[in-house]
Formats: C-alpha cells, structure tokens, sequence
C-alpha cells in the first residue's frame, strides 16, 4: 500500500502534528507500508520526504497573490501551487491521500475537492483549524459553530490582518460541500467538537497518537540528573515549551502558580525546563531554574522526564499534547488544567492531577500536592505508565490506521458511512 502524508514540514517545525506525522510515518515504514510524506518544508534527509514543488515562475505568482490575499485577512488560500499536486507522480502512484494539516501558508485548502475525488482522503485533526475560519483553537469563542465573524482573536496562530473570518468560514464550508472525506481525531474530546461544526458531514474516528515506549520508558532517575547536570537533592518539576511567553500555553498562568507555593518549597525545589533555545529565567522567582534547550532526541526526553518528580503543563487549549504522553510513558505524573483533550490523559488521582481553567491558585495546589507526596507520585507515575502501554503504544497506532485505510482503498463506492469506519 502506498500512503502519501501531508503536512507543512516533516518533522518539529510543526510541533507536536509534525512528530505524531513523522513518528507514524516512520512506524508505517517498519510495518511495510510505502508512506511517502509531501511538505510545504523539507527538513530530513530521507527519499520518502518530498517538498511541494514551486518554481521560480510559481513563488512569483503565489508572492503576488499573498500581498493581496494576507492583506484582505485570508490565509493560506494563495498556494496554487497545490493544485498542481495531481500532477506528481507521488500522488498518482498512491494508494490513499493521509492528511495532517494545512494551515500555516503552504497549502490551498481550495485545492481540497479535486485531491480528495482523486484519492481516498483521511484528514487528522491535530487542532481545531478544519473547523474555524483561521484559528487553530478558538478558545472560549464558539462562532465557529455558526459562521465566525467579528472575531475576538485574530492574532491566534495562524494570525491573520484583519477580519475576514466571515468569509474565510464561508469558503471553507463550500470547500467542504465538494470534497471527500474520512476524519480522524486523536481525542474524543475533539470527536465531539467535529459534530458542531463545519465537519460533521463526514465519518470521524477516535485514533489516539503513538508513542513508542520503549524509547519514552521510566529510567533510573539519579542516573537521568547525573548525565544531565542535575541536583539528586532537590525536588524537579518539569515544564516544556518553546516560548514562555506562548499565552495558549500557559507560561504566565505557571508563574503566578509557584509564585503561591510556600518559600520552603520553592527552594527545595528546581524548574527543569525544554523547548525551543534556551530562555532567560523567569524573574521574581525564588526557585532555581535550569533550562535545557532543545533536545532533539527522544531518548534525551525521555531521560528529563524520568529526572523529573512531576510534569506541569499549563495549558489553556490542546487537543492531545504529545509531551503529556511521554510524561506519563515514562512514568511521571502530569499536573495541567481541565481542557480541550487533557482530561483524556490526565485522569484525575489517577495518573495526574487537574485545576479548573485559569486557575493558577488551584495550579498550585495541585503541584504542592504531587511534590509533598512522594507515594503519591509513584503510584500516579506507575498508572501513567500502565495508561500509555495500554492505551498509546505505537503497533497499536499503526494497526487502527491499517485497518483505516484498507477500508477506504477496498471502498469500491468511493464513499464509507459513518457506521461503515471502524477503529
């Protein structure tokens, strides 16, 4: 079978979509499976990673129209170069068109109808873009469900210059009405979004993302802070983001919570962090702060996690974090807040601890909970682990999306009812 991914870039310039693409890509490759990936960005050295071909002639064309087209506030819709996809001989030759996401200016969503008449089409939801005008997450804001309009985040990423959300949304609803195709969600939290929205046309299944967890596996915890230049004394809450100052992932709402936390505790313990290029330590803090950069092997996580006591995830919007998965893959219980698909993962006194959104206060009380209670922490990390065995183990992955998309290549009708997708 031969499976053709799509996505802005193959691997982490797209974050957590580019690893959960790149990791399933990989394991499609070790199952027997000829996945190629086609990318707005080509970052790896690999022959099974393609860019979308644009020309001299074609950047001019597409830099002209984007002049207009950012301006006026609708992205992405300048690509044309993505209507010549049929043309290329990865897309001829394959089996089924395996979506990932198409936002962030490489891709014409336009182009949608034709490709997806062309091939069978599966279309992963990493976030809520497919269903909002721009936005990948609209966050308290529901005019997505009726239309968008006079929208209240037009910096959110991917931002645009002004308001056209109404006819962005517009747009996407005709594309939708001409296009073909099987959704696929790694949280049933995001199922249910599916159905009060521009998508709820098409059959949706709940595929969890994989993790490979002999690689994000508990490690012996000394060793992990010895290799890393870490205290064994002190206590570690890990933290991992590119930005501090990212406000969708909650950086703020962080320091407000350990700035509660009583003085004894803070200077017992350090705040690990990893993400992006190190970052200036968090001022009016009275904690020791280490900031290990980014890491770019998984092996290397998974040693900051099993290093840390507990992984705090601030989040105000997430679909299905993929660094709360390796958390609990190796072992170590997650304190974050009730949204989005969180609550899937962290399971309340089971595998972790949750606050109410925006709240920073019970933030705290969460985090001094897990850090005053050693027994409690290794029993919450050894649920963690049992979870991601059971539940995110990456064969398991690999044969929900066989089974996925031999259902599709054998669907002689070219369309499957929703009762037809099984997973």
């Amino acid at each position: 079978m031969n499976v053709l991914k799509i996505l802005m870039s193959d691997y982490d310039m797209c974050g957590g979509a580019g690893i959960a693409m790149y990791r399933l890509h990989a394991a499609l490759h070790q199952a027997g499976i000829n996945s190629r990936i086609l990318c707005g960005r080509k970052t790896l050295d690999s022959p099974s990673i393609l860019e979308i071909p644009r020309n001299r002639l074609m950047r001019g064309i597409e830099q002209q129209l984007a002049r207009l087209s950012l301006r006026l506030g609708l992205n992405d819709v300048h690509c044309v170069s993505s209507f010549g996809i049929p043309r290329l001989e990865v897309f001829k030759n394959c089996d089924l068109l395996h979506i990932h996401g198409l936002h962030t200016n490489f891709f014409s969503y336009l182009a949608l109808p034709r490709l997806t008449q062309l091939k069978p089409t599966i279309f992963t939801l990493h976030d809520m873009w497919g269903l909002t005008a721009h936005c990948a997450y609209p966050f308290e804001c529901d005019r997505w469900k009726s239309g968008c309009g006079k929208c209240p985040h037009l910096d959110t990423h991917p931002a645009v210059k002004r308001d056209a959300t109404r006819l962005g949304w517009k747009l996407k609803s005709r594309v939708y009405r001409n296009s073909q195709m099987v959704l696929v969600a790694p949280t049933r939290w995001l199922i249910s979004q599916v159905a009060q929205g521009l998508l709820a046309r098409f059959p949706a299944c709940w595929i969890p993302n994989g993790i490979e967890t002999e690689i994000f596996k508990p490690l012996d915890r000394d060793e992990c802070r010895a290799l890393l230049g870490l205290p064994t004394t002190k206590r570690i809450l890990l933290f991992a983001t590119a930005q501090l100052k990212d406000q969708r992932k909650g950086g703020d709402l962080l320091l407000r919570a350990l700035q509660m936390l009583p003085l004894r505790l803070l200077r017992e313990t350090l705040l690990l962090r990893f993400g992006a290029k190190p970052q200036a330590a968090p001022t009016g803090l009275n904690m020791k702060t280490v900031d290990l950069g980014y890491l770019s092997y998984d092996r290397l996580k998974a040693m900051a996690y099993s290093a840390a006591d507990v992984f705090v995830f601030p989040t105000r919007a997430d679909n299905m974090p993929l660094v709360i998965q390796e958390s609990l893959s190796c072992g170590t219980p997650v304190v974050s807040f009730r949204v989005g698909g969180v609550p899937e993962m962290v399971r309340h006194g089971q595998t972790g601890l949750l606050a109410d959104p925006e709240d920073a206060t019970g933030l705290a009380e969460q985090i001094q909970i897990l850090l005053e209670n050693r027994e409690l922490r290794e029993e919450m990390g050894a649920q963690g682990r049992m979870v991601a065995v059971q539940e995110y183990p990456m064969h398991l992955c690999v044969e929900r999306h066989l089974q996925l998309y031999r259902q599709l290549v054998d669907d002689k009708s070219g369309t499957l009812s929703r009762s037809a997708v099984v997973v």
